[in-house]
């Protein structure tokens, strides 16, 4: 499988991962022949990337923190959580809970595997993929840390609603009252619920504040900014920068790893920021590259502890177009190779 941009994708090649809709229902299945009327449609509702399956690297498994089956479930319960919202009516807490449970139990199992976020997304169901990412890194990051059962489903909790005071569209954050702020109405949302603890609710009130002070909506300094919202911050601004394009261009993963650096105690807890970088991948799985030595290849294969030096596979044909050239260049053995573009 291959991760490419859907302007490079042609009719007549396979597609590599189902595409889900915001309720969990399947758009398109793995393994359908694409046609230009389904690359148009792809586009038309905001896909900019996707997965192709590609001969040369049929052998090459793209590991998932979380399945597809999870990944459906949470998305149909928040779907169904953000509509009783948006109507007025009280949502379900435990069957969120129970699905929340389901994805910490999956996050435990596959610990040890390097944070990719490719997952395909459309104008439908952004919200819903952005905040499944944010808690699943959240959780990574407690599990680093040391929290434990009970504090990783506090922490999972309040990351997963923790943009939940944006459903309403009551929320306006360029108001000059504060209390317009889309986390301060998601904390009003969310402590209400008996059924979460109150730290939940301010994950939700205090993930744009900055160790600095210089956050929303109330200016707090680190040392009053709860660990939840330190760690949620991180996983937000992460996924934000490689997918929301409001913020300007989309940030490659090494490129928001180097801009989130350099907030280090200003915007984002330092601690916190080195516990994030061992659970990424930089150049994820299945990524096109051009290495130092002006070869492109693709990403096949991770080193946990080693991000910047990833496994890439350079495919050529001989000059009869023949036979294919077929090497793989493990980067951290070649110390003297890097990797010099993600195409």
């Amino acid at each position: 499988m291959k991760y490419v941009h859907l302007d490079s994708v042609e009719s007549g090649q396979y597609l590599g991962r189902t595409i889900f809709a915001s309720n969990g229902s399947i758009l398109l299945s793995e393994g359908v022949q694409l046609t230009v009327f389904m690359i148009n449609t792809l586009n038309r509702i905001g896909v900019t990337m996707i997965y192709i399956q590609d001969p040369n690297l049929e052998d090459v498994e793209i590991p998932e923190i979380l399945s597809e089956e999870t990944k459906r479930i949470v998305m149909q319960q928040m779907g169904q959580t953000f509509a009783a919202i948006q109507s007025g009516k009280e949502f379900n807490s435990r069957s969120m809970s129970i699905s929340i449970n389901t994805l910490l139990d999956e996050v435990m199992k596959n610990r040890d595997v390097l944070i990719q976020l490719t997952d395909i997304r459309t104008k439908d169901n952004e919200m819903y993929v952005h905040a499944t990412n944010v808690c699943m890194m959240a959780v990574l990051i407690g599990i680093n840390m040391g929290f434990n059962e009970t504090q990783l489903k506090e922490l999972a909790v309040g990351a997963l609603l923790h943009d939940v005071g944006k459903v309403e569209l009551l929320f306006d954050d360029e108001s000059l009252d504060l209390k317009r702020h889309h986390t301060w109405r998601g904390f009003e949302l969310l402590k209400s619920k008996r059924e979460f603890s109150l730290l939940v609710a301010h994950v939700a009130f205090q993930h744009h504040e900055a160790m600095d002070g210089s956050g929303l909506p109330r200016g707090l300094l680190s040392e009053e900014i709860h660990v939840y919202a330190k760690i949620t911050a991180v996983a937000n601004m992460y996924d934000n920068l490689l997918f929301d394009i409001s913020l300007g261009r989309r940030m490659m993963p090494y490129e928001a790893c180097e801009h989130m650096m350099a907030l280090a105690e200003t915007k984002l807890d330092r601690d916190i920021l080195i516990q994030f970088l061992k659970i990424v991948s930089i150049y994820p799985t299945g990524s096109s590259v051009r290495l130092s030595s002006r070869e492109t290849g693709v990403v096949v294969g991770q080193h946990r502890g080693l991000p910047s030096r990833p496994i890439v596979r350079i495919v050529k044909q001989d000059a009869m177009d023949r036979e294919l050239d077929i090497k793989e260049i493990d980067l951290a053995k070649h110390t003297t190779l890097f990797i010099e573009q993600v195409l």
